[in-house]
């Protein structure tokens, strides 16, 4: 290190492990990172992607100033330029044809940045539209229902309690390469392996052996799509030869008497041939679950982007309810984070409500306020009244991500009459806007991360201020964010600082608190002012200077047991068996005597990629993050296929083609290609990802695919038809 170099701690925003970091920096530059020592909750750990904060902090194709198209081509404008843009032509379409003439689409990225956690409320409310979309009905939306309909809260997701079980029974997840998701734990790979240095039991379940697999005692290669069959085979076992134990739950629950019934049909037996296990295997697993002192289950992507993904999240919880290991130690337990509001006295909420509303073309229902993204192409390019003609699009790239991309680029191109895009780059997406305001790197951005704090497997909090000053007529991505909303609520040129202040003083009369609280705030900013305010009104007594005068984080604890306070259904108990979820039993017995289609297809995570965003850092583009169509070698010598040759994958949304890796990790019957890929379209502005552009995965789908719940695209185990592509 030079002698003109110094340090700045920093907490990683490149996946949900929320990793500190240490940065060098020399002048303004990011010139190294290294996994902060210090760190109360990652200890130094470090993955590919946090080590590349600098190349992709530095990222020449990053966009540097606002884009505003005149004569139809993308061009520099200054900031005022920008916005005057967005409030001019955005209300002049709102006017005319009413707020449910505006689309909202949030993308993964907003989870992992300060402003992304504070801002989307607010300009969901200056919107006043139902059409919001976002990465959710992509990834984890099955969750956030199946948490609603149990607990009555959407937001109520119980983590598996990695640092002290014994038994750990994964589904659908692979953390080894995506650091883990629906829980924030940093090295999750080193926790898997204290888990078994310690005597305790691993077991996954996953169609590929993948690196998390080759890691377990146990792996069982199931059919991809079976998950919710196997999850209820298991409980059908543990009601059946009388192993429940829920314990401390049973004051808590309703629905326990009804579940026998419910599940009768699920036998090992009965699900046997749909998921191809062992009956046998299945009960020793059930049995093995039940007779372990602690345990926890986990289900992840795998078994949420599925046909029946809310009743195989369901079915996670309902496991570890019925082994009595739902909030206590060793087992899944709720988080509680340090900005939470403190907690209330327990009894009856307001429940959670499915389809309060539905999409204007083919019904949908909305979950958790929000629509299924696989409808947004039809949203826009459908005539009638209603129709989306205006489109905010926030950190969000779905035409890779979701379903049927073809159809989205041209809807983005031919139907919309104004769209703006707050996004680093000019990518698949952003390329159709006619304003795109970029958000400073991640180096010149304070972060603090809200959403991901309440899904950590340790109570802790951390607060990191920007470690490079923003240059110099750059504007920070929470006064962008600010800006939007008034420039779409019709209060454009109003001072930027009105928005926290509103929110500021509506958080203090929704909690009931005098507004005089507001002068003792402290903070340089809006946004930390109301991460003060966060902190004083959450349940640890903490104020924003407690944080800065810890840079490497405050440790709060493990995590406690936290029933009856977190339920906030009308009952005020676990529902166990909420009506839409029975009702959907019936749609999974069905698929016991579905006759399972020869070739099905799967994604994969990659640790050096998060969805499509990081294909552009050459760092992180190489090595095994490839997208290659992954094929058995029965399946391969079948189809006539030989390594590194060509394969044509065609389903009911089209046709792509990429390398063939003939590979015995996954198993016969099933094909895998990574998603996020699919680079090059014209408009784009990203060197390093066309140069290997890859294929997209989802424009395999036609996005009539849904788990009807939830919304939530199915993006595994459909069927596919592969050959030898011509040549």
């Amino acid at each position: 290190m030079s002698a003109n170099s110094r340090t700045a701690p920093r907490i990683c925003p490149l996946c949900e492990a929320t990793c500190g970091l240490t940065l060098t920096i020399e002048g303004t530059t990011v010139t190294g990172a290294r996994g902060d020592r210090e760190d109360v909750f990652s200890r130094g750990f470090i993955c590919p992607k946090g080590a590349a904060f600098g190349a992709l902090d530095a990222d020449p194709d990053r966009l540097r100033t606002p884009l505003v198209r005149r004569e139809g081509v993308l061009r520099e404008a200054t900031w005022e330029e920008a916005f005057d843009t967005v409030a001019a032509r955005f209300t002049a379409v709102t006017g005319a044809h009413g707020p449910q003439s505006a689309g909202l689409v949030l993308g993964n990225p907003n989870v992992h940045t300060m402003a992304g956690g504070l801002y989307p409320p607010l300009l969901i409310a200056a919107l006043r539209t139902r059409n919001v979309f976002s990465a959710s009905t992509l990834d984890q939306m099955p969750k956030h229902v199946s948490s609603g309909l149990l607990f009555g809260d959407a937001n109520a997701i119980p983590v598996p309690d990695l640092d002290r079980t014994g038994h750990l029974l994964l589904i659908g997840a692979n953390p080894l390469e995506s650091n883990g998701s629906l829980c924030t734990a940093p090295d999750f790979p080193g926790r898997l392996k204290a888990l078994l240095a310690r005597g305790g039991t691993l077991t996954v379940v996953d169609p590929r052996r993948t690196r998390t697999a080759k890691l377990a005692g146990r792996h069982l290669a199931i059919r991809p799509g079976a998950d919710a069959l196997l999850l209820a085979a298991l409980a059908h076992v543990l009601v059946a030869e009388k192993l429940t134990a829920p314990g401390a739950l049973a004051d808590h629950l309703d629905g326990l008497d009804r579940l026998a019934d419910a599940l009768a049909d699920f036998t090992p037996e009965a699900v046997a041939g749909p998921c191809d296990l062992d009956p046998a295997t299945i009960r020793t697993v059930a049995r093995e679950l039940a007779a372990a002192p602690t345990a926890a289950v986990y289900g992840r992507i795998g078994s949420c982007t599925v046909a029946h993904g809310t009743l195989a999240s369901w079915l996670v919880d309902v496991l570890n309810i019925l082994t009595g290991n739902l909030d206590r130690p060793g087992g899944a337990l709720f988080p509680l984070a340090a900005t939470a509001r403190a907690p209330r006295p327990p009894g009856p909420g307001k429940g959670f409500a499915l389809g309060r509303w539905r999409s204007r073309v083919s019904g949908h229902p909305e979950a958790k306020g929000e629509l299924p993204t696989a409808a947004l192409a039809e949203e826009i390019d459908t005539p009638g009244e209603g129709r989306i003609r205006a489109l905010v699009v926030l950190a969000s790239n779905p035409v890779l991500s979701a379903p049927d991309g073809d159809r989205l680029d041209r809807a983005l191109a031919d139907g919309l009459d104004f769209m703006v895009s707050v996004d680093p780059y000019l990518n698949e997406t952003s390329c159709h806007a006619d304003v795109v305001l970029p958000p400073p790197p991640p180096s010149r951005s304070a972060h603090f991360d809200f959403a991901l704090n309440t899904l950590a497997v340790r109570n802790q909090v951390r607060y990191t201020r920007p470690a490079v000053p923003l240059d110099e007529g750059a504007l920070d991505e929470s006064e962008i964010l600010a800006r939007l909303i008034l420039a779409v609520g019709g209060d454009h040129g109003a001072p930027p600082e009105t928005v926290d202040a509103y929110a500021v003083t509506a958080a203090l009369d929704r909690g009931g608190v005098p507004r005089e609280l507001a002068e003792r705030l402290s903070g340089a900013t809006g946004p930390e002012r109301r991460l003060d305010l966060m902190l004083r009104l959450g349940p640890y007594d903490l104020t924003l200077d407690d944080l800065l005068a810890h840079p490497h984080g405050i440790d709060l604890g493990p995590l406690r047991p936290r029933l009856p306070d977190v339920l906030r259904t009308r009952s005020g108990r676990i529902e166990l068996l909420p009506e839409p979820l029975a009702a959907d039993l019936g749609r999974l017995r069905a698929a016991l005597g579905d006759t399972p289609a020869p070739l099905v297809l799967v994604g994969r995570r990659h640790l050096r990629s998060n969805n499509s965003w990081m294909h552009n850092i050459p760092a992180l583009n190489g090595g095994t993050n490839t997208c290659t169509l992954q094929i058995h070698p029965e399946d391969a010598h079948r189809i006539g296929l030989t390594d590194g040759a060509t394969a044509r994958i065609e389903a009911a949304g089209g046709a792509i083609e990429a390398p063939a890796e003939i590979t015995d990790t996954v198993r016969a019957g099933v094909v895998s290609l990574p998603h996020g890929w699919g680079h090059g379209r014209p408009g784009t502005r990203l060197s390093v990802a066309v140069a290997r552009p890859g294929a997209n995965v989802n424009q395999l789908l036609d996005g009539t695919l849904l788990d009807p719940l939830s919304g939530t695209a199915v993006l595994n185990g459909f069927p596919v038809l592969v050959t030898a592509a011509a040549r």
